[in-house]
């Protein structure tokens, strides 16, 4: 099992973090074995905060370990794809080959995403097909050279894209959830129609508010769909995103996650749906719901440390008073 961690990079706008904590964070993460990823989240102008690839850059820039990548690239619709795989190659040199994009079409109530859309000159109704074109676009400059493309909605003649990723096949994840995070469903990972799109297309898989057995059933259709399309999936990726608190007693862990995450996305948290997002609780609780996991075609998990107190304190229990217990 692997662990990352999620950086709060919307948290900068809000007040519950700073840009030298989020790096300095970032930083722990690199230099502890028992972690392997740092992530940030994305939007445009639904869910405002840091911009995801210029944070990125800063933090390929300081670290030499771990994976990096958007937690869900929300955006990724929404911006050119050319001027992007130019972009994210750059960063994958700059990290070294650490990069892993993970692309999604973005959350927000219906309202607001539809604006955003439309204020991008793309119609609603067209995100989602530009997203998956999008991964072909960058797929296409990625591998060839002076060669066209021509899609449904961008079409250009043979250009050649320099510098190319320093991976010779750079990922691109695709990001499903049962739904939007205000629902109190859990347990499906993604309809199934998002699920095949994923086999079809992606190189990983990225969900979250998933149950154990809800997990291997998406991963046993993804793999299946993949198979039946002539994919050879023994290389393909998984992570589930969490929330993570711990605290000496459960209560107090609740009251401090739900604080942070109401804030954070402006909703109303049950502390059902809380448990059901992640780990919170006692350093025994929150192992043991890790630990449901064991077992399962889960490859591990990035916590976002959703807490108004010290996050970086969060991350030293985590790794000291928690995964030990998981490893046991």
């Amino acid at each position: 099992m692997k662990y990352g961690v999620t950086l709060g990079n919307r948290g900068i706008l809000l007040g519950l973090s700073d840009v030298p904590k989020l790096l300095a964070l970032a930083d722990a993460v690199d230099a502890n074995p028992l972690m392997d990823s740092v992530w940030v989240g994305d939007a445009l102008f639904v869910n405002r905060r840091l911009d995801a690839l210029t944070l990125l850059a800063a933090i390929a820039g300081r670290t030499k370990r771990v994976k990096i990548g958007p937690s869900c690239m929300g955006s990724f619709a929404l911006r050119d794809p050319r001027t992007f795989a130019y972009e994210w190659a750059s960063l994958d040199v700059i990290s070294g080959g650490r990069t892993i994009l993970s692309v999604c079409a973005g959350g927000g109530s219906a309202t607001e995403w539809n604006a955003e859309t439309e204020a991008m000159g793309i119609p609603a109704a067209e995100r989602r097909g530009r997203m998956i074109e999008n991964i072909a676009v960058l797929r296409h400059l990625w591998t060839v050279d002076n060669v066209p493309f021509e899609g449904e909605f961008l079409r250009f003649g043979p250009i050649t894209m320099e510098p190319k990723p320093a991976q010779s096949s750079c990922p691109i994840w695709l990001t499903t959830n049962a739904g939007r995070l205000g629902n109190t469903a859990a347990g499906a990972g993604g309809s199934a129609f998002a699920l095949k799109r994923v086999a079809r297309v992606a190189d990983g898989w990225m969900t979250h508010s998933v149950t154990p057995e809800g997990f291997d059933r998406s991963w046993s259709l993804i793999q299946e769909t993949g198979a039946a399309a002539g994919r050879d999936m023994r290389g393909f990726g998984n992570i589930v995103t969490a929330v993570l608190n711990i605290q000496d007693d459960t209560e107090t862990a609740v009251a401090d996650a739900k604080s942070y995450l109401d804030t954070y996305y402006g909703a109303n948290y049950t502390p059902e749906r809380l448990h059901a997002w992640g780990p919170i609780g006692t350093p025994e609780i929150c192992a043991a719901w890790i630990g449901r996991f064991a077992g399962t075609a889960c490859q591990g998990f990035t916590f976002r440390l959703a807490t108004r107190g010290d996050a970086m304190a969060q991350l030293r229990r985590l790794t000291e008073e928690v995964l030990p217990l998981v490893g046991r």
